[in-house]
């Protein structure tokens, strides 16, 4: 009967182990020339990156998004039923920028586009700037020609060349530089960072674009509850005219009988009429100015729109690679990329002469 084996033939021991450690360290300490060499040239890449990359600076504007007074609305709302009045037809887009959706807004082609075509200084626009240290008319020479490109004009006027143009700045800020996050789901703090190695660009594109969503955001967010004000305040003013007409003519129609005969009620129908008339006018305004005074309230609860808490200050907070860690990490990373080359060629020469 076979003896078992504990162990197979292609199993390795921790002999083994130990030996092929040796054996690759003493290969290793073998090319010390060559690693030394590579550590050396490491330093000179990596102080040459160091010297050459610019900084890239950080703007950041934190902010509170104000999203109502659900609490109050709520008992607004209950007061309201009690007299009739429906108040969630009277407007209201709470659900509107809560959550993610105002953070999508900050990335909309929209919203870039409309801040990159706003004033950087008098004479030159944010996508001027743009073009300029970022060296897009160069980059771009073969397909458009940007410098010839006036981006004062109105924007309805824009070419088809124009409008990629922006857009793709766009898309380039959105991917690269603009950052807006929510640093604790539970609160409703956002930020919005942009990352320029401009260090003005980079200030004014924060502040204009928040600006932008802002100003946005007010006028998106209270356009229904303004329009029904409008509406509820034109009629208020067309039925309060009727109402001075209907009492005009009651105050007519009693003047032209003032001792009527008890016995002859004919005489009087006139301005029993014009009284009528006076009092359903009275009570259809009366609804229209309770409802007006509900919707002030309810348009005055939307209007709440950003509370900044933080803004981007001169001289901005910059990142940079220094020398010292440029040539360290140049020599770090050099060495460890002629490591695995040796590794493998070393590799790949024993697997020659096997075969």
């Amino acid at each position: 009967m076979a003896t078992s084996k504990h162990f197979s033939d292609n199993q390795f021991t921790l002999k083994q182990v130990v030996l092929n450690l040796q054996e690759w360290l003493g290969y290793f300490i073998s090319q010390w020339k060559i690693l030394v060499a590579a550590g050396v040239i490491g330093l000179g890449l990596g102080a040459l990156y160091s010297i050459f990359t610019k900084p890239v600076f950080h703007a950041e504007t934190s902010f509170v998004l104000e999203e109502g007074d659900s609490g109050g609305r709520g008992q607004m709302a209950g007061l309201a039923s009690l007299v009739g009045v429906n108040l969630g037809s009277l407007g209201g887009t709470s659900g509107l920028f809560q959550g993610d959706n105002i953070m999508e807004l900050y990335k909309s082609d929209r919203m870039l586009s409309e801040t990159l075509l706003s004033p950087f200084k008098e004479d030159e626009l944010l996508i001027d700037r743009f073009v300029s240290f970022e060296e897009i008319d160069e980059k771009w020479s073969n397909k458009v020609d940007i410098n010839s490109m006036d981006f004062s004009i109105p924007r309805d006027q824009f070419t088809v060349d124009q409008d990629s143009v922006v857009k793709q700045v766009s898309k380039l800020i959105r991917e690269k530089q603009l950052g807006v996050t929510k640093p604790d789901r539970k609160l409703t703090i956002l930020q919005v960072s942009i990352s320029s190695k401009d260090e003005k660009f980079a200030k004014v594109f924060n502040e204009t674009l928040v600006e932008k969503v802002n100003s946005f955001y007010f006028e998106t967010k209270t356009k229904k509850t303004g329009e029904n004000l409008r509406i509820l305040q034109s009629q208020a003013d067309s039925v309060r005219k009727i109402l001075d007409e209907s009492i005009g003519a009651y105050a007519t129609a009693s003047d032209q009988v003032p001792n009527a005969n008890p016995l002859l009620t004919r005489a009087t129908v006139e301005s029993k009429k014009r009284q009528i008339d006076v009092q359903a006018t009275g009570a259809v305004y009366g609804e229209i100015v309770k409802n007006l005074e509900i919707a002030k309230v309810n348009h005055r609860n939307n209007s709440p729109l950003i509370q900044v808490i933080d803004s981007p200050i001169l001289p901005l907070p910059r990142s940079e690679t220094r020398l010292v860690k440029g040539m360290v990490l140049g020599s770090i990373l050099t060495g460890l990329a002629v490591l695995v080359f040796l590794y493998f060629q070393r590799l790949f020469r024993k697997h020659v002469k096997e075969v």
